[in-house]
């Protein structure tokens, strides 16, 4: 299935317990102040073990200042739609435009039998849920002439008044699994949002994505239009929910999690890897004509680039260079050059007994899409040659301020240096984290689809792997040089060796990749 588009948004799910009522709140706190976009809370009355959810949704929303809220989601059955609709539209007032709707047909019919609602079979539930988003709507559009009339099967309002307008248009996000609740789903709402405990398989997850798309499309609406969300009862890889984002439109992931320590890693770790994962393969890929990369030079950027080669003066390694590079007129794509320079003398592999891809057809014609496929993964590389710029640049600071003896340095300027030190530490963290991901994407995902398409690249592919590994090796001295280097700032010499290290690995690994794989991937649209 496609990638719809979406910001990426992430949440947490939690339980609403009454006798753990203060902790409930510290947690959705706790979820705003770790960076997450949105918090969610189970919404069933007829748990008296349970908060009631609008209550508590009411409170959270008052003790938070920016982080979105919504139910996960609200039994329709067991709330007349006029009522919920101005619930709805008061607390999202109140909150200034953070709230969104997400509803339920019901479920678990003893129970909302036992509270005084209609025991309802499927069907009917499906048709009373539609009526309710018919009125709920109606509710909200204070430009429409006269009062709500809604005589239905299930619901009946008779010339009530519209209003309170929301804050911002709510989005209607329908818990479904069923047929005839995908469909429904695809014809009025805003966003599907089913459990992956629910759904076995990212398989399910695709054919549910078609129905609603089918039916979006039947209802003359943008399957676009629909957002995808996801409950995760566990936490998954970020490769696999970048693959879920990507291939099935999940735009929304929201984890099950009560624990502080899940809710903070979820936010710190998982939703920045995902997020740099999809913004990488979204990057726009324009094509490049060969006029406008310059031959480059040790320091030197093809316009409106990162520099390719972000590291001082070194010595020359008998590396690749522009002539070897493989060219097609017809492709106007040049892989980035490898200058040959190296920082120092230590070898993490032996360049030379590198394999090459068959050469292609030079006369072979590539299209518009393919041509931007094949500058994609430059794209991608240049994204990693501007961040290690950036990394060497904050050593080269924090380098001039360790070396300067400061004889009056005050507690202040001692405190800003350490500062400094953990600032250039939690970058180089992040850095080696993103290196990481690229090449574990392109070893789960994209070496496998070349493989099966064109065997002759297989040696090529197998070296690259055997590459990631040996960078991965070097990242982790990257790590141990980092720790020496923040407890003690004689570490300084040991950290830059290992930074040097990784740009000469790094930076000879990318242009080999280029090389080798650019034309490969026009050419089979990967």
């Amino acid at each position: 299935m496609p990638d719809y588009g979406h910001d990426l948004l992430f949440s947490a799910n939690l339980v609403p317990v009454a006798r753990q009522a203060d902790d409930v709140v510290a947690r959705a706190r706790l979820a705003e102040r770790a960076g997450l976009d949105l918090v969610t809370f189970q919404d069933h009355p007829y748990q008296p073990a349970l908060l009631d959810a609008w209550t508590l949704l009411s409170y959270v929303a008052a003790a938070t200042e920016t982080i979105r809220l919504a139910g996960n989601v609200h039994p329709l059955p067991l709330r007349p739609p006029a009522m919920l609709a101005q619930a709805a539209a008061s607390l999202d007032l109140l909150s200034h435009g953070r709230f969104e709707l997400a509803l339920g047909a019901g479920g678990y019919w003893d129970a909302i039998a036992s509270m005084g609602a209609p025991r309802l079979s499927p069907g009917q539930a499906v048709d009373a849920l539609e009526e309710g988003i018919q009125i709920i709507r109606a509710a909200w559009d204070t430009d429409a002439p006269g009062g709500i009339r809604h005589h239905g099967e299930h619901h009946r309002v008779d010339g009530a008044g519209r209003g309170p307008r929301p804050a911002h248009d709510i989005g209607i996000w329908l818990g479904a699994y069923k047929p005839r609740m995908l469909r429904l789903t695809g014809r009025l709402a805003d966003g599907w949002l089913p459990s992956l405990p629910r759904f076995r398989s990212f398989e399910e997850i695709a054919a549910g994505n078609a129905i609603v798309d089918e039916a979006a499309a039947e209802a003359g609406r943008s399957p676009a239009n629909i957002r995808r969300l996801l409950n995760l009862a566990e936490e998954l890889p970020p490769e696999q929910l970048a693959e879920l984002a990507l291939r099935h439109g999940i735009s929304v992931f929201t984890l099950m999690a009560d624990d502080p320590r899940r809710i903070e890693r979820f936010a710190a770790e998982t939703a920045p890897a995902v997020r740099e994962l999809v913004a990488a393969e979204r990057a726009p890929a324009v094509p490049t004509a060969p006029a406008e990369r310059a031959p480059a030079t040790p320091g030197a950027a093809a316009p409106g680039r990162a520099p390719a080669h972000p590291r001082a003066a070194g010595t020359p390694a008998g590396g690749l260079q522009d002539s070897a590079l493989p060219e097609s007129a017809a492709l106007g794509i040049t892989p980035t050059p490898d200058d040959g320079v190296r920082l120092t003398d230590v070898r993490v592999w032996d360049e030379s007994t590198r394999p090459t891809a068959p050469r292609p057809d030079p006369g072979r014609p590539y299209t518009a899409r393919e041509r931007a496929n094949g500058r994609h993964l430059i794209d991608v590389h240049d994204h990693l040659r501007a961040e290690l710029a950036q990394l060497r640049d904050l050593a080269d600071q924090v380098a001039a301020g360790v070396l300067d003896p400061g004889a009056a340095r005050s507690h202040i300027s001692t405190m800003t240096m350490r500062q400094n030190n953990w600032t250039l530490g939690a970058y180089c963290e992040s850095y080696c984290r993103l290196v990481t991901m690229h090449h574990s994407a392109e070893d789960a995902m994209l070496f496998p689809q070349l493989r099966r398409t064109e065997p002759g690249l297989a040696p090529v592919l197998d070296r690259l792997r055997e590459e990631h590994h040996a960078i991965h090796k070097v990242l982790e001295q990257v790590d141990r040089a980092l720790v020496a280097f923040v407890t003690d700032p004689a570490g300084l010499t040991g950290l830059r060796a290992a930074v040097d290290l990784l740009t000469d690995s790094l930076l000879s690994h990318l242009s080999y990749e280029e090389r080798e794989l650019v034309e490969p991937l026009a050419r089979h649209g990967l």
